[in-house]
């Protein structure tokens, strides 16, 4: 992206992008922070750590490798 940042003021962003085969969109979104939001919540229904190592264990046996 410095390249385009480089070059943007001589040949315009949209010319840069382009000789550079990069999308404008993508350069304007490096432009921005990232905004991280808030953890989600387990869902109730989610599986207990015990039941889900339970169910991965059943899941790598030999007999389920080609499923």
């Amino acid at each position: 992206m410095s390249g385009v940042a480089h070059l943007a003021p001589c040949v315009g962003i949209a010319l840069a992008c382009t000789m550079l085969a990069v999308s404008r969109s993508t350069y304007y979104r490096t432009l921005t922070p990232r905004v991280v939001g808030p953890p989600r919540p387990t869902p109730p229904r989610a599986l207990s750590a015990g039941e889900r190592q339970d169910v991965l264990s059943v899941a790598h046996e030999p007999r389920f490798v080609d499923l």
